[in-house]
């Protein structure tokens, strides 16, 4: 565990080493961090199928925010680069606390929702993003992650509704 988070932060120095105030730093770290935590957490609970459901919907977040940023070509609104919407750093952060919130519940989500919401202020505060841009990412981050991950707990009661009946769905996992 040790060795990956030595990794990632690696990986991750660049993003603070450009940041030019603190307001981006934070945003920066927001964006790696809130990610991460989630990996971390399927580790600490040993949830195997946290962990695939994890990869699957965060490595959709990132390639779909990079297949946009390409097509799209947007310019940012600081330089002249084609590649602002969707904002990276905030599809990653809302990818990430909305893993958390459908996996294990609102109640664990609320201090990386606040982290993501950080995020995507930040970016729009640093003159790197427009405001469309970080909905965009928002959105994005948090589609993926409730279209591939499923709750953690055994027991789930949802209600239903549709044109012709309402009511209450139970199950329960084995």
């Amino acid at each position: 565990m040790q060795k990956i988070l030595a990794i990632l932060g690696i990986l991750f120095l660049p993003l603070f080493l450009n940041a030019k105030s603190n307001t981006e730093t934070l945003g920066d770290i927001l964006s790696a961090t809130i990610p991460l935590s989630c990996y971390a957490t399927t580790l600490y609970l040993e949830d195997k199928k946290g962990q695939t459901q994890l990869y699957k919907s965060y490595g959709t977040t990132l390639a779909l925010t990079y297949a946009l940023k390409y097509s799209v070509r947007e310019k940012r609104p600081n330089t002249n680069a084609k590649d602002s919407f969707p904002s990276g750093h905030t599809s990653s952060a809302f990818s990430g606390a909305s893993f958390i919130h459908k996996r294990y519940g609102f109640k664990y989500a609320v201090v990386p929702y606040l982290g993501a919401i950080y995020t995507a202020y930040s970016r729009v505060h640093s003159n790197k993003h427009y405001t469309r841009d970080v909905v965009a990412g928002a959105i994005l981050g948090t589609a993926s992650s409730w279209y591939f991950t499923t709750s953690y707990k055994k027991v789930n009661i949802a209600p239903v509704v549709d044109a012709d009946y309402k009511g209450i769905e139970v199950s329960y996992k084995w």
